[in-house]
């Protein structure tokens, strides 16, 4: 037999064996429910980092779960498909997604309002769908309740808090503290105060702000903080940060503001604060609730979404009124007066919140869900 001959053969001999692994492959997923998967919504940001972390779960849970992003769905049937983002309900109508698969749907927070147009939709688009859909996760009471007003069966409505990975958030240390303090150039006595989310419109500069998030009464709060506070600094993460930066140059507030690539690594932000501000107008987290009670860092939070059901004021947290400056003020001004067995009891008081809320701790929640 001669070379080209043998090469032939064995080349058709591979195609066949490739043929074989595609076809067993299509195969398997041509099969009803046998495959999970978790789309997240492609921003890398909390919702993505969310995505992966329910897709670990369910794996662990059993499932053959895969790691996509919403907008890759087109060739899927006959499977289950857990958008982590809310904002696909007015597609999934006009693209009947839902017909093809069993659909779930976090719906974390927007409440329709006529300042919120954006959010009309979005609850018109949930309300349509209501009967298609087969799970909606929500992080807190107040979107609970909200969902079931759309008149799903409430047995579809899942309420599970955005959760946190604990291996992410080691408890700060005397050493830790003064590590990342001096890697943002932070002075070491200073009193720094942190925030961590979005805040702005678009994913730019974020130089028009996202009220919804509070970055106006944010500026407030500090305002009135730094005259009370000499040594007030800020520490600033997150995407779209930038009504509140200059913001703070105008007040002239110092501040560091530092991007992290890398999600695990922002423990060593929280490391470096005194404090956590969230003067959010609505949430459906923030998970910075949670980061920062796992660090062991005092919360300082309006009275919204998860905020509301896992802090309880002066115990583990400080909760104010929404838009209420005097008092967020107040109750940051609390925080960073407590004394050392004050600090000690709140720090423990939000580790135990953490850790029970873990996404170890959320386990059942999600098999729940998933089943």
């Amino acid at each position: 037999m001669s070379g080209a001959l043998r090469f032939r053969r064995l080349g058709r001999r591979v195609i066949s064996l490739l043929e074989q692994g595609r076809n067993a492959i299509q195969s398997r997923l041509a099969r009803p429910d046998t495959r999970l998967y978790v789309a997240g919504d492609g921003s890398g940001w909390v919702l993505d980092h969310e995505a992966r972390e329910i897709h670990a779960l369910a794996r662990q849970l059993g499932w053959r779960s895969s790691l996509i992003q919403s907008g890759a769905t087109q060739g899927i049937a006959r499977q289950r498909i857990f958008h982590t983002s809310q904002w696909v309900l007015p597609r999934l109508v006009d693209n009947r997604e839902h017909r093809r698969n069993r659909i779930a749907v976090a719906y974390l927070h927007g409440r329709p309002s006529q300042e919120n147009a954006e959010f009309v939709a979005l609850f018109d688009a949930l309300t349509v769908l209501r009967n298609d859909l087969w799970r909606v996760q929500v992080s807190c009471r107040s979107m609970e309740e909200l969902v079931l007003s759309s008149g799903i069966d409430g047995e579809k409505v899942h309420r599970i808090p955005l959760g946190v990975s604990l291996s992410y958030f080691p408890m700060l240390t005397a050493d830790s503290r003064r590590a990342a303090r001096a890697k943002l150039n932070l002075p070491a006595n200073a009193v720094v105060v942190g925030s961590f989310q979005k805040d702005g419109n678009g994913w730019g500069e974020g130089e028009t702000p996202k009220l919804i998030k509070g970055p106006d009464v944010l500026l407030d709060v500090l305002d009135v903080l730094r005259a009370r506070v000499p040594e007030l600094h800020v520490l600033l993460s997150g995407a779209a940060r930038g009504f509140v930066r200059r913001g703070l140059e105008r007040l002239r507030i110092p501040y560091v503001y530092h991007w992290l690539d890398n999600y695990a690594d922002i423990y060593s932000l929280y490391h470096a604060c005194d404090l956590v501000l969230v003067t959010s107008r609505e949430e459906g987290g923030p998970k910075a609730v949670l980061e920062s009670m796992a660090t062991g860092v005092p919360m300082v939070s309006t009275a919204v979404g998860q905020a509301a059901d896992l802090i309880v004021h002066g115990h583990n947290g400080w909760l104010a009124a929404v838009g209420d400056v005097q008092g967020l003020v107040a109750h940051a001004g609390a925080a960073i007066a407590l004394s050392d067995d004050e600090r000690r009891a709140v720090i423990a008081a939000g580790r135990a919140t953490a850790e029970a809320n873990s996404y170890t701790a959320q386990r059942e929640l999600w098999r729940a869900f998933l089943q």
